[in-house]
Formats: structure tokens, C-alpha cells, sequence
């Protein structure tokens, strides 16, 4: 199985506007296991996707390696897709070119084009293959978005907030559409999140970032078999045990009577 990434003291700074230097994180070592869903959760600014983009190859570390089976990472490729919070479809292309639109770019469709009518299938996009962005939901566009990453073929499929645009309702059923895909590829996924019950819900492996600079607070195993139900005590115990280590859990405070 591929997909093992490895990063070994991981460091990102930024130049301010005024001339200042963010250090977005600091040391950030992790490795994370061929085959795996990983979940990157923690305030705003804290570097999440920052993280993100510099495992795509979108952005250049200061300091330390990122390895891919490997191999260092040090520019985009074909072997890691990635998932927008908001769909990034073309708009002047139909549903079906849009998946099958890195393929055509690489020139190899030909041979891989029975790959995006297996993808539209698992996705569920039967009868909307001519159909444009416009004319469909959020859903069915990230939905589109996710197939054609997938079309590719990539060891490693990187997914920030892909779901945080869409209401609850149709963000829970997406949550079961993308651990299907991620059953079926057997790759490896690591997605940005700050929905505590998405990242307990999907993942074999929460990692909860301080606030900035981003290092890694506390790496948690769920231990839940699938499918997991959200009300299952087990469940709502790593719900709490996240919630405190992002300073979100709160407390009760027995009332003070006086008679």
C-alpha cells in the first residue's frame, strides 16, 4: 500500500505587510500511515491549512522535510489531489469534463476514461454527466470536485473543509459519499476541519494544533469501529476530550441559592 507521509520538523514563517515575521508552525513532526483518515483540527490562524498546502506542494517549507513514500515532496504532483472548501469546477465545462479534465492535461483519457464513468458512478452523478455547475447543488458539485480528484489516482488526497459550504443535512451525507470513496481507493486522506463531530465521525486519527505558531497539542486514536453513530457514548466521549483540548468544553456550574 502507498500513501505513508512523513514530515520531520516542519516550519513556516510569512513575511507581515509591515515588514514582520509570522511564524505560522513550529516544528511540526508527524507520521501518518498508508491508507489512513487523518483529521487536522484547531482554532483559526493556527496553520492548518497552511499544513495542507505545503504537503500539496502549493507552498515551501523554511525548514524540515515532507516525504512521501519517500520521497520528498518539493512541488505539486499528480500523486496528491485536493478537495477546496468550495467547489472549484470550471463553469464553461460540463460535469463530465470537468472530472475527466486533468486527465485530457496529462494525455492519458484515453486509456484512463472508463475511470471517470466509474467515478461518477460511485459518486452518485449518474444522469448529470452533461450537466453544468450552475445547474446543481452544492452537494452534487463538491460532490463533482471530489471525483475529479479522484480521477487521478492519487496516493494522497488532501481535503480542506471540502464540506463546510453545504447545510448539515446534506454535509452528513456527504461525510458517508466521501468514507465510501475513501473504502473503495484505499488511500490515504487528511482533511481540515473545525466540525469536532465530522472529525471523530470520519477519522482514524484526530490531530488537535495549538493556536499559532501551529504545532501538533495532542494526537488522538479513535477507536470506534464502522459505521460509528454519533450518539454512541464512545463517540460523544471523544467529542468532550477534543472540545477541552481546544478550550471549547465548558463547565457546570451548580447554581448558588440563597434563601
Amino acid at each position: 500500500m502507498v500513501g505513508a507521509l512523513n514530515l520531520k520538523d516542519v516550519r513556516k514563517q510569512f513575511a507581515a505587510p509591515d515588514g514582520q515575521t509570522i511564524e505560522a508552525l513550529r516544528s511540526v513532526s508527524l507520521d501518518i500511515v498508508p491508507g489512513s483518515f487523518v483529521s487536522l483540527i484547531g482554532p483559526s490562524g493556527c496553520g492548518k491549512t497552511t499544513l495542507l498546502r505545503l504537503i500539496a506542494g502549493l507552498e515551501k517549507p523554511n525548514y524540515g522535510d515532507l516525504l512521501l513514500d519517500g520521497e520528498k515532496i518539493t512541488a505539486p504532483g499528480c500523486e496528491r489531489g485536493f478537495v477546496f472548501q468550495n467547489h472549484t469546477l470550471f463553469p464553461w465545462l460540463n460535469i463530465y469534463d470537468n472530472i475527466a479534465f486533468g486527465l485530457r492535461v496529462r494525455k492519458i483519457y484515453k486509456r484512463k476514461k472508463n475511470d471517470v464513468k466509474n467515478l461518477i458512478h460511485t459518486t452518485g452523478l449518474n444522469g448529470f454527466e452533461k450537466a453544468f455547475p450552475h445547474q446543481l447543488s452544492g452537494g452534487m458539485c463538491q460532490r463533482a470536485s471530489l471525483a475529479r480528484a479522484l480521477a487521478g489516482h492519487p496516493k494522497l488526497l488532501l481535503l480542506d473543509e471540502p464540506l463546510g459550504a453545504l447545510d448539515a443535512f446534506t454535509r452528513m451525507n456527504m461525510q458517508d459519499e466521501m468514507l465510501k470513496v475513501w473504502n473503495e481507493q484505499n488511500m490515504t486522506m487528511i482533511m481540515v476541519t473545525h466540525d469536532v463531530d465530522e472529525a471523530v465521525y470520519m477519522s482514524d486519527k484526530v490531530i488537535v494544533m495549538t493556536p499559532r505558531p501551529g504545532k501538533v497539542g495532542k494526537i488522538i486514536e479513535i477507536e470506534l469501529s464502522r459505521p460509528r453513530a454519533r450518539s454512541d457514548p464512545e463517540f460523544l466521549k471523544y467529542r468532550t476530550q477534543i472540545l477541552n483540548l481546544l478550550n471549547f468544553g465548558g463547565n457546570v456550574i451548580e447554581p448558588n441559592y440563597f434563601l
